[in-house]
């Protein structure tokens, strides 16, 4: 399940199996915070969950607009085991809804100017596609620009600047295009898109999935406004700093050990700052700006302060 708020406003991600005939969709649900309860639910979004229900994705993410008129809802969902354009099949069925971030109003799940596909009822609510299965968005709070995870089948986990039309690639690339042998000409570019390298790849994947922006000063400006990665397996939270331009990472004073972007044989593990966090799904900022880490694992919520 996905949850996201801003003001009284409380936004949820589910999966729901219908009890009529069993088929699955997976919904976004806006309802109202009075104080005591959550109330007024409307569906703003109703998506597909088969023939999966795996790679549901389900991450939510609210975000205010450039213009400080309104705000955006990201929401992202896998592949649902499809294989069609959205996944870089050329022969594939059209758009359905599956391996995509979409960008929406979140009032009632319409289209917002701005996004890169505007000319066509079903895909101008996407901002990226080609994404097998995310549970990290995460907003640059200086350049609003988004960021994301992305979970690899047996290799190659992802960090992702994800710039409006992004085709992250899958199922033609996980990891650099060039270590699959493959050109963009091998994916399904849909006009409006483009493809980039990730940023970071893990060849053996950790199932990466919470990223946030630390936005705020209480743990010192080392990490303000610079990056949290939680991952799943291992339950490791990895610390990135981000370049001036805020367009990549900051990673010189790792030497050549991580001048390819891959991690081949863990040459990652300087990146990470923390360990035992016991399988982490989320990581977020708090009101009271310290860090706060969400544990399936352990069944907790740890908060990160300094000593």
């Amino acid at each position: 399940m996905g949850i996201a708020a801003t003001g009284k406003d409380v936004y949820f991600y589910l999966t729901e199996v219908s009890a009529s005939d069993e088929s699955v969709r997976n919904r976004i649900y806006k309802y109202h915070w009075n104080g005591e309860n959550l109330t007024n639910p409307s569906l703003i979004l109703d998506l597909p969950g088969q023939p999966g229900p795996n790679h549901n994705g389900r991450k939510l993410l609210i975000e205010p607009s450039f213009n400080q008129t309104g705000q955006y809802l990201y929401a992202v969902i896998g592949d649902l085991n499809h294989d069609g354009k959205l996944q870089n099949f050329k022969d594939g069925p059209d758009p359905d809804d599956t391996s995509v971030i979409v960008r929406i109003n979140p009032n009632n799940g319409g289209a917002p100017d701005g996004n890169p596909f505007p000319n066509d009822n079903t895909t101008s609510r996407y901002w990226a596609y080609g994404i097998r299965n995310s549970f990290g968005l995460g907003i640059d709070p200086i350049t609003h620009t988004l960021w994301d995870t992305e979970n690899g089948p047996d290799q190659y986990d992802e960090i992702n600047i994800v710039k409006p039309g992004f085709n992250s690639g899958w199922q033609a690339v996980m990891g650099p295009i060039s270590r699959e042998g493959k050109t963009e000409a091998d994916l399904v570019m849909l006009p409006g898109s483009h493809y980039s390298d990730p940023l970071l790849s893990w060849k053996i994947p950790p199932a990466l999935t919470g990223i946030e922006f630390l936005n705020s000063s209480k743990l010192g400006m080392k990490y303000t406004n610079n990056i949290f990665v939680g991952d799943y397996n291992g339950g490791n939270l990895y610390f990135f700093r981000v370049n001036d331009q805020r367009n990549d990472l900051r990673l010189d004073e790792f030497g050549s050990a991580l001048s390819d972007l891959v991690d081949n044989n863990q040459e990652f593990a300087p990146l990470i700052i923390g360990t035992g966090f016991g399988r982490i799904t989320d990581i977020k900022t708090g009101p009271d700006g310290f860090l706060y880490i969400l544990s399936i694992g352990d069944v907790a919520i740890y908060r990160i302060m300094p000593i």
